[in-house]
C-alpha cells in the first residue's frame, strides 16, 4: 500500500517460492526468491539493486553487489525467529530489479538514481536498496527527503563518509553524508555513525563530522562498553524521528565481510550488527540501503550471506511495522 491508496483492496501477500517444493538453487534469483514487482497487484516494500560503483576510491566491483546478494539470499526462510515475525506474510515484499545508472558520469548517475527512487517510492511504502557503492546514499536520501523531509540517519560504516572531495570530485562514496548534511536532507540533532574505526586524514575530520550533524559510536566504543550500551546510545540519539539506515558492509570486520572495497581491521561481528538492527523494531524506518559488497574479493559468499541477512532483518523491521499499523497495534 502506498500513501496515495485511500481504500486499498484486500490482498494476501505473495511470499517466496516454497523451498520444500522447488530447490533453492533453481529458478530466478530474486531476493529470497520473492515475486518481482510486476508479478503482484501492489507492493508495500521493494528491494531494489543499484549496480553502480563509479564513485569508489580504492577497489572496484560493487556494481556486481546486487546480483551477488540476491544469489546469497537463497537460503533465507520466511519466518524470522529472532524478531518473531513472518515478514512476507505481514507485508507484500517484492524484488523491483535494478536501477540502471550511467557508469561514466557520476552526476548523471546520481540524477537517474534519484528520479528512479522517487518513482519507485510513489508505488511502495518502503525501499531497501542493495548497492553498489556508497555514492548512492545521496540520491536515495534526496528521494526520501521529498517524501518525509529531513530524516535521522543511522550510518553503519568503518568510515565517516563526510569528507569533502576526492580529486576535486564532490560526489563520491566518501562524501555522501557531507553533501546530504549541506543540502538539509538529514536531522542534524539525531544522526549517528556506528562502527567507525581506522586511521583518518587528520583530527579535523572528526571536528567536521560533528559540525555536519553526526554523533559517533565507534568500534572501540562497542568493544569497551558492549553492544547493549551502543544500542542505548543510538536509540537515545535517534529518538522518535523518521529514520533512514545506511549500512556499508565494511562496518563488519574483514573476517566477516572480506568482499568489500575498503576493508578495515577491528570491525563488528555479523552477530553484533544483527543484534543492533533488531533493537530498532519500534522505530519508524522509512528507508535503508546496504552497500559496498564487492564479490570479486568475497570468499565462500561470506560477505554476500552477511549482507543478505542484513537486508532480511531490515525488511522484517519494516514489514512488522506495516503489519502492526494495519492491525491497529505496535511493532516490537
Amino acid at each position: 500500500m502506498t500513501e496515495h491508496d485511500e481504500n486499498p483492496q484486500p490482498h494476501t501477500p505473495v511470499g517466496p517460492v516454497d523451498a520444500s517444493v522447488n530447490p533453492r538453487y533453481a529458478g530466478i534469483a530474486t531476493f529470497v526468491r520473492l515475486p518481482r514487482i510486476e508479478d503482484v497487484p501492489r507492493a508495500d516494500i521493494a528491494i531494489v539493486g543499484i549496480p553502480f560503483d563509479t564513485g569508489v576510491s580504492y577497489r572496484p566491483g560493487a556494481r556486481f553487489g546486487p546480483s551477488h546478494v540476491r544469489e546469497s539470499s537463497r537460503l533465507l526462510r520466511p519466518y524470522n525467529p529472532a524478531q518473531d515475525v513472518s515478514p512476507f506474510a505481514e507485508a507484500q515484499v517484492v524484488d523491483a530489479g535494478d536501477i540502471p545508472a550511467n557508469p561514466f558520469d557520476i552526476s548523471a548517475a546520481v540524477a537517474e538514481i534519484e528520479q528512479a527512487a522517487v518513482d519507485l517510492g510513489s508505488r511502495v511504502e518502503r525501499i531497501v536498496t542493495v548497492g553498489g557503492d556508497h555514492t548512492i546514499a545521496l540520491p536515495l536520501l534526496r528521494a526520501v527527503n521529498q517524501k518525509h523531509g529531513p530524516v535521522a540517519v543511522l550510518h553503519f560504516d568503518a568510515h565517516l563518509d563526510t569528507w569533502d572531495t576526492y580529486f576535486g570530485a564532490p560526489i563520491t562514496h566518501g562524501t555522501p553524508f557531507r553533501r546530504a548534511s549541506e543540502e538539509g536532507l538529514i536531522d542534524l540533532t539525531a544522526s549517528c555513525h556506528v562502527g567507525t574505526r581506522g586511521p583518518l586524514y587528520s583530527k579535523q575530520d572528526l571536528d567536521d563530522d560533528e559540525r555536519l550533524g553526526f554523533s559517533i559510536v565507534s568500534s572501540v566504543d562497542i568493544e569497551e562498553r558492549g553492544i547493549e550500551a551502543a544500542i542505548e546510545r543510538v536509540r537515545r540519539r535517534v529518538g522518535d524521528r523518521p529514520l533512514y539506515i545506511s549500512i556499508d558492509i565494511d562496518v563488519l570486520d574483514p573476517a566477516h565481510a572480506p568482499g568489500t572495497g575498503t576493508p578495515e581491521a577491528g570491525g563488528m561481528t555479523s552477530r553484533e550488527l544483527l543484534r543492533m538492527l533488531r533493537a530498532l523494531s519500534d522505530l519508524d524506518i522509512v528507508g535503508a540501503d546496504v552497500v559496498e559488497v564487492s564479490p570479486a574479493y568475497d570468499h565462500a559468499q561470506l560477505t554476500g550471506i552477511a549482507a543478505s541477512h542484513v537486508v532480511y532483518e531490515l525488511v522484517t523491521l519494516m514489514a512488522a511495522r506495516i503489519g502492526a499499523a494495519r492491525n491497529g497495534g505496535e511493532p516490537g
